[in-house]
């Protein structure tokens, strides 16, 4: 396959509205559409083939150089008047594969997202930490592309990002934005953030927090009066809080939760489900924001699995809201199907008597 085969695939499957594409050897590119692969009528891809794509790829020549000795890559690719794509190459059966996650040229709204119009009081927060939580392929960088999109929009701020790789390109409007990749612009996460906080930023994006130091980093910033927005693998607003202080000794469990406690300003967590109509996706959201309420139930790990009770009773006063809020308000809108938001639910028999009597 050539570059401009490769060029052409890429462009059916941004048509076809998929959010991935999908090489590997053995089998046919494939598009996930709606959450689904779809394989093409087409030929099977061969390791040599897979290879070849992979060259075209890659931008770095010392990469290229190396290929054969890649076991895993992450890497970004453009495509004139399509727009770009984030790319994992991987080896398997030592063969290289690659997929490539499609981002649009334009950065979507807060609003053409469907996420609630409360999201928007986190998004003009001046400080602390936020973050965006999910499976992956929930549409967690999409999201923190559209806080930043909004804050670009709205107020006059320096925006630092820190990517692996960048993904949506954000032009200067009444922000001034530097987008960092890493490998490309600067060597790790660890060594970014920390350059950060001399880079007069008034917001700093961290494309994903991983590890202990990048959480220590990222609350050192909230501390020193900066906003930090990111992202991180988990389900819903007890498990993010979980998953942080599993990063610490638990030596450190007390000092952290104080910390958490003081710096984070809310949590938005997001699934994607299958529309009612059959047309594409639309998300489920949790939302956390942290009242005083919310501050001690991070402080006492005793509380901290009740986070959800919280919320819930913290919808009317506040705008938070559960999954299982929202995915009620979704079915009554017509937008799922009640076995696709039973399916989804936190709890489901909890949720079913949730439906009926609300």
């Amino acid at each position: 396959m050539n570059v401009d085969q490769l060029n052409q695939l890429l462009e059916m499957g941004f048509k076809s509205g998929a959010s991935d594409v999908h090489l590997k050897p053995g089998t046919p590119p494939a598009f996930r559409i709606n959450g689904k692969l779809q394989y093409l009528q087409a030929d099977r891809l061969t390791p040599s083939s897979t290879r070849q794509i992979c060259l075209q790829i890659i931008r770095d020549p010392k990469q290229r150089e190396g290929i054969d000795a890649i076991q895993e890559l992450d890497t970004s690719y453009s495509l004139a008047g399509v727009g770009r794509f984030r790319v994992n190459i991987y080896r398997q059966r030592n063969s290289l594969s690659a997929i490539l996650r499609i981002i649009p040229s334009d950065v979507p709204n807060l609003e053409q997202l469907g996420l609630p119009p409360q999201t928007v009081k986190l998004a003009n927060e001046e400080r602390g930490l936020i973050l965006v939580t999910g499976a992956s392929g929930s549409g967690k960088s999409t999201t923190l592309a559209s806080l930043v999109h909004h804050i670009n929009h709205t107020r006059n701020t320096h925006i630092v990002t820190v990517e692996d790789p960048i993904e949506y390109l954000h032009k200067n409007a009444q922000s001034s934005i530097s987008q960092r990749e890493i490998g490309v612009d600067t060597a790790n996460y660890h060594v970014a953030l920390r350059a950060a906080l001399r880079q007069d930023p008034d917001v700093i994006v961290v494309g994903e927090i991983r590890d202990q130091e990048a959480v220590d980093i990222a609350l050192k910033a909230s501390e020193t009066g900066h906003v930090v927005f990111s992202t991180i693998h988990t389900t819903d607003a007890p498990k993010t809080i979980g998953r942080l202080l599993s990063m610490f000794p638990s030596n450190e469990e007390d000092s952290v939760r104080m910390r958490l406690a003081e710096n984070l300003r809310g949590t938005i967590s997001q699934r994607l489900l299958p529309r009612a109509d059959g047309r594409g996706r639309i998300v489920a959201v949790e939302l956390m924001f942290v009242t005083k309420t919310v501050q001690q139930y991070i402080r006492d790990p005793s509380r901290t699995v009740g986070l959800r009770e919280v919320l819930e009773k913290g919808q009317t006063q506040y705008g938070m809201q559960t999954f299982d809020q929202h995915l009620i308000e979704l079915h009554r809108s017509g937008y799922i199907t009640v076995e696709v938001a039973m399916s989804a639910a936190s709890n489901p028999s909890d949720f079913e008597r949730a439906l009926h009597f609300s």
